[in-house]
């Protein structure tokens, strides 16, 4: 009986043994990326993603670059550049990814119709729009102002001391994508455009004209988590229509609403890494992206803490972004 009892225990223990062996290789196999036909798996490697100066493209960035490090092991590179330098990091290879981008027809026929060194990856799931706005009180108490023709009877009311005897029309970060200077010479506005220098120091006038009723008008833009908690009041200029801003030098109309999209480098989508599909897949909205940015510019959440709050609360939304395995 002991014999008979100790070859049960080993055929046991061996069974045992193959099936911790079965399914650990089930565990791998369910692990594994499945690149597109054609493409061997590859592991995720490095990623360089662009980072420009915005905080609602900060946030598309802390919750990609958190998925990618978490879910598919990448090691992630972040840059700091502007549009222009983004696109040009895409041709020289120092860029894979641009995770927001704001029309620039002209930088997708340079890089991607001509050099055909990147490709569009879908949409981000944000609408975009740029304009001129000015804080709620004024448009509560002033409500013709937001009518651009009746600007000219408000510029005396706009003018600091750097505006140069007009009215202030204040920017942003001089990179930002903008027609301003254009559109106040084409509409004969009494305006000239003094920059803020970044978003940070635009939001803080922005905040402070609204605390102290001061004047301001200035360049804005939706996604932007500062819109949910003043309700800045765009004032509309003529209608935009397809072609109407393709001459800088004489647009004088407003700026092209946006779908918002992704581009990468042609090299890295052709790789079969999972980071370029995880990029491609990734979708969300303006109030998903602004609760990030406002995490991290409000709370002062770092970028992995934020979008870890956010993927948290958002699994199904997120788990859809993830490449087949």
């Amino acid at each position: 009986m002991r014999a008979s009892t100790t070859v049960t225990r080993t055929l046991r223990r061996a069974v045992a043994l193959v099936s911790v062996v079965t399914l650990a290789a089930c565990a791998d196999s369910s692990q594994a990326i499945t690149p597109p036909p054609g493409v061997q798996p590859t592991p995720c490697g490095t990623v360089s993603i662009a980072v420009n100066p915005w905080v609602g493209y900060a946030a598309n960035v802390a919750v990609v670059s958190y998925l990618l490090k978490q879910e598919l092991g990448c090691t992630v590179v972040e840059k700091d550049l502007t549009e222009d330098a983004s696109w040009e990091g895409l041709a020289s290879g120092e860029v894979d990814a641009i995770l927001e981008n704001w029309g620039h027809d002209d930088l997708k026929k340079t890089y991607i119709d001509d050099k055909k060194v990147a490709v569009e990856q879908g949409l981000t799931g944000n609408k975009g729009v740029i304009g001129w706005y000015v804080p709620p009180w004024m448009a509560k108490e002033h409500p013709d102002i937001l009518k651009w023709k009746n600007l000219n009877d408000y510029a005396a009311e706009f003018k600091t001391s750097k505006s140069g005897g007009k009215g202030q029309l204040l920017g942003g970060d001089p990179s930002f994508v903008t027609n301003d200077a254009s559109l106040i010479k084409n509409l004969k506005l009494d305006f000239s455009v003094v920059y803020a220098g970044s978003e940070d120091a635009l939001i803080a006038e922005f905040r402070e004209a609204e605390a102290d009723k001061k004047p301001l008008i200035g360049y804005f833009y939706t996604p932007q988590w500062l819109l949910s908690e003043i309700k800045l009041v765009h004032i509309p200029l003529p209608i935009y229509k397809p072609g109407c801003d393709a001459d800088p030098k004489t647009v004088a109309c407003d700026y092209q609403p946006y779908d918002l999209d992704k581009i990468a480098r042609k090299a890295f989508v052709d790789s079969g890494s999972p980071a370029a599909d995880l990029i491609k897949n990734f979708r969300w909205t303006n109030d998903d992206q602004n609760e990030v940015a406002r995490d991290i510019t409000v709370k002062k959440l770092s970028r992995d803490d934020a979008a870890k709050r956010w993927l948290e609360a958002n699994r199904p939304t997120w788990q859809a972004w993830l490449p087949a395995r």
